[in-house]
Parts: C-alpha cells; sequence; structure tokens
C-alpha cells in the first residue's frame, strides 16, 4: 500500500471514530497525531463520558462502526468496569474516560504536542504546553553530599524493605495502686478491754 492511501486510511477511521463518539454524545472529544512518538500507532483519540454507562455506550458504538466502515474489528479494554476503556483500532488508539480519571492521568501532557484540526475550517488547536523546569546550578561539593545522602537513603530504605515488620507487642503496665488515705493510716481500732 502506498503512503498517500495509508494516510488517508487513517484519516477515514479517525473520521469515522470522531463521527461515532459525537452520535453517542461523547465530552471533549480531542485527536492527536502520534507518528512520531510511537511506531505502533499515528493517532491517540481522547473522549470523555459522563457514566460507566455512557463509556461502555461509546465503546460499543465505536465498535461497531469502525467494523462497519470496514476495518477490522477492534480490540477493547476496561470495558468492565467502564470508568476508562481503551478502545485498539489499529493505527489510532481511543482512550474513553470518565472526567475525573482524564484530568487525574492527563493523557493530553504525554501524547498533546500535536493536536490534530477536527473539522474543515476549524481553528487549529494547540499543542498543550509541558511545563520545563529550568535545571539549577548546583556546586560540585553540593551535589557530591546530596548524591551520597540520597545514595544512603535508598541504601538504609532497601535494608528496610528486605527484614520483615517486626510484630509490636503491647507493653503491659503495671496496675496503678491508689494512694492510702491519711484517714486510714492513722485511725487505729480502740484497744479490747480485758477479762478481768
Amino acid at each position: 500500500m502506498t503512503e498517500v492511501s495509508e494516510k488517508k486510511d487513517v484519516q477515514k477511521l479517525q473520521r469515522t471514530i470522531v463521527d461515532s463518539l459525537e452520535d453517542v454524545k461523547a465530552q471533549d472529544i480531542q485527536v492527536f497525531n502520534t507518528e512520531h512518538l510511537s511506531p505502533l500507532f499515528e493517532r491517540v483519540v481522547i473522549a470523555c463520558g459522563t457514566s460507566n454507562r455512557q463509556t461502555k455506550a461509546l465503546a460499543a458504538n465505536l465498535r461497531d462502526d469502525v467494523r462497519d466502515a470496514g476495518f477490522g474489528k477492534p480490540r477493547i479494554e476496561g470495558e468492565e468496569n467502564g470508568e476508562w476503556i481503551i478502545v485498539d483500532c489499529g493505527p489510532v488508539v481511543v482512550h474513553i474516560m470518565q472526567p475525573t480519571i482524564r484530568q487525574y492521568y492527563h493523557l493530553e501532557e504525554i501524547w498533546g504536542d500535536k493536536p490534530v484540526r477536527l473539522k474543515l475550517g476549524a481553528a487549529r488547536p494547540q499543542p498543550n504546553p509541558k511545563p520545563v523546569a529550568a535545571p539549577k546550578e548546583v556546586p560540585k561539593k553540593t551535589a557530591r553530599k546530596t548524591a551520597s545522602k540520597t545514595v544512603a537513603k535508598s541504601a538504609a530504605k532497601s535494608t528496610a524493605a528486605k527484614k520483615p515488620p517486626a510484630k509490636k507487642t503491647a507493653a503491659k503496665s503495671p496496675p496503678t495502686q491508689k494512694p492510702v488515705s491519711k484517714k486510714t493510716v492513722a485511725k487505729k481500732s480502740p484497744p479490747r478491754p480485758s477479762k478481768p
């Protein structure tokens, strides 16, 4: 197959997937070009469903639509719980997630540097900026001390991890004795009269 026809197939599959997701009211659909990041697939699609039932319906509809469009049957994982379902359509991988899961894992940070325009005439999507921390200059002596401390800490952790945790036994405290009151000590019983 030529490269041009492969590109058209990927675009057709991408359009089929986006249309299928829109049919079941998926939210916040985003498509990213990942050809430069992975040789396994060319696109990553991320979409949200509001409940387990909707994410499962999105995955089922997507599977049927992709098969009806003439592509192979996609593999689906995560359909049991419905929080995050992955639909592998070959050159396109679809992540159908609930909003809290999507926000937690933030896949756009991994795959989002080349967003794809979903519709002709739409504004060109902006890539997600990746936070880049400026490297700090550390003096060599400080770096050596920090490195040796890190090595020592990791060695201590590894030896502690190998030992089974010791069982803690509760120490029994002796019963507390009440202080003897002065009244009871000071009182003496009266002497008994003796017999005549």
